[in-house]
């Protein structure tokens, strides 16, 4: 049965030591490529479903690593404090360049840790970490009106894809003991305040922002049970990702999202800062610098993750293209040094703690794997990624 509404994710209480769980994959159910306009939505579906909430449960809780060493850290961050305390606003104003901002960081923030707080409460049942993320998604519900600045979009895009992951998690976790009134509560507020940023087509932005918003877009859809939300990201995904990641058999030139305004070669050069040279594995970003590569490989990962679960197949769509772009990049992370094609023969930055969910499904050579393997535990990049060695290693 497609929908899990109300199905108890099996919750133990374990010592204050241990607590925590590993990825391991959904069931066998064949994947589709769109979600039957009739299909009811899975829950908890964003990013984890059921299954993998136990199966880190149960790995943590018999100290198998890197669970058990993931779930710690997680455990002693400041976002997994019991005195933890949200600070909302009203108007989260993000101009470009971060000066004069309000809000940006608190929310950011006072999302990750709502998310800490549901995955803790899923490991260990203490109520006090489902009570903190209610409270901590409760005072940003009672608030936050809009969000504002050159940044919107991409403060949208960072906070509602992790909030969203959180409200999946608390809402359809057993003894959680959200109130209805107080999921409408926060659900109004994804839908006017971060849905209209997150779902507005801007081709010719950076990638990584892009999919930063689409990850958003279509983790509160399926909190909110919206399919046109829901198709209309995985549109937008299917768009954007053979125009970030580029593969030979593109031809000489990358492709470009539908819409964009990059008509001419020297827009394109412009566009991809300043590489000229296309080769399988090279992204719109390397030439910025890999943290940014980083986030969109995140986004993607994310977006295919969660419509996963929803039993639609993005994977066999974007695997190679990612696969391309994380085994060159990790190698150059792995300490080879760039051609001169590359960049000039200089990348900077790092990936960052983005390579698990691609790892956990085999997505990447011995480069890519090797580079997960000696970053392990991945924490969290204080923006939207968090905990992924917890949730997807292995």
């Amino acid at each position: 049965m497609r929908s899990v509404r109300g199905r108890a994710v099996v919750l133990v209480v374990v010592g204050l030591l241990l607590s925590g769980c590993g990825g391991a994959g959904s069931g066998s159910r064949t994947l589709a490529r769109a979600l039957p306009a009739d299909a009811e939505f899975t829950h908890p579906g964003v990013l984890v479903d059921a299954g993998q909430l136990e199966d880190m449960r149960e790995n943590v809780t018999a100290g198998k690593e890197p669970w058990l060493t993931a779930y710690l850290d997680m455990r002693d961050s400041e976002y997994g404090a019991y005195k933890y305390r949200a600070e909302p606003y009203e108007d989260v104003h993000c101009p470009a360049g971060g000066k004069a901002e309000q809000g940006c960081a608190q929310e950011r923030e006072d999302a990750l840790a709502a998310y800490t707080q549901a995955l803790l409460y899923t490991v260990t049942g203490k109520k006090q970490h489902a009570e903190k993320a209610r409270e901590i998604m409760d005072a940003w519900s009672a608030e936050l009106k809009r969000h504002s600045g050159e940044n919107a979009a991409l403060q949208a895009g960072w906070t509602g894809s992790t909030w969203a992951r959180a409200a999946e998690i608390v809402r359809y976790s057993e003894g959680a003991g959200w109130p209805a009134d107080r999921v409408r509560r926060f659900a109004s507020m994804l839908r006017t305040a971060h849905l209209p940023e997150v779902t507005r087509k801007d081709p010719d932005v950076n990638g990584d922002r892009d999919l930063v918003t689409i990850d958003a877009a279509i983790g509160i859809a399926v909190f909110l049970d919206d399919h046109d939300t829901f198709d209309k990201a995985l549109a937008r995904f299917r768009d954007r990702v053979p125009a970030y990641f580029y593969l030979d058999k593109d031809g000489r030139l990358p492709l470009t999202p539908a819409g964009s305004g990059i008509n001419t070669p020297q827009r394109l050069t412009s566009y991809w800062h300043r590489q000229t040279t296309y080769r399988s594995g090279v992204t719109q970003e390397t030439c910025r610098d890999v943290e940014h590569v980083g986030h969109a490989v995140a986004a993607t990962a994310h977006i295919a993750e969660t419509a996963r679960h929803q039993g639609v197949d993005l994977y066999s769509e974007t695997e190679d293209r990612l696969a391309a772009a994380l085994d060159l990049h990790a190698r150059l992370q792995n300490g080879e040094r760039a051609p001169a094609w590359l960049c000039g023969g200089k990348v900077e930055g790092k990936l960052g703690p983005v390579l698990e969910i691609a790892v956990h499904r085999g997505i990447g050579g011995p480069a890519t794997r090797k580079l997960a393997e000696r970053s392990r535990p991945a924490g969290t990049n204080d923006l939207f990624v968090a905990w992924e060695t917890l949730t997807h290693g292995g």
